[in-house]
């Protein structure tokens, strides 16, 4: 049997192209600033892909020691997306939940 290393979360939106740095340094300023303070996580990526049509998707890729610990970073509720103050400014779409994976191996 393998174990599970660690719980990985991800979570998708995306913006307008021409919004696409800002809302990168923003959201690293933010969430991905939250995702590598919280204790217990082990690591965090900000991915963004152009859409060509006037859009960018955005995800992001954290990962976590347990669901504990993503628990602390997310609350009670951990399959609910976290969202800042200016995110309404900068996205067009977004998950309103996020995904969980166990890694293993």
């Amino acid at each position: 049997m393998t174990a599970i290393t660690s719980i990985v979360r991800m979570w998708t939106g995306a913006v307008r192209t021409d919004d696409r740095d800002d809302y990168v340094h923003y959201i690293t300023g933010t969430g991905i600033d939250a995702y590598r303070t919280t204790p217990g996580n082990l690591d965090a990526w900000l991915l963004t892909r152009d859409l060509g049509d006037g859009r960018t998707e955005v995800t992001t890729v954290s990962r976590w020691e347990s669901m504990e610990a993503v628990k602390r970073f997310a609350g009670s509720e951990p399959t609910l997306a976290v969202f800042y103050p200016e995110d309404d400014r900068y996205l067009i779409e977004r998950d309103l939940h996020v995904r969980h994976y166990e890694q293993r191996g």
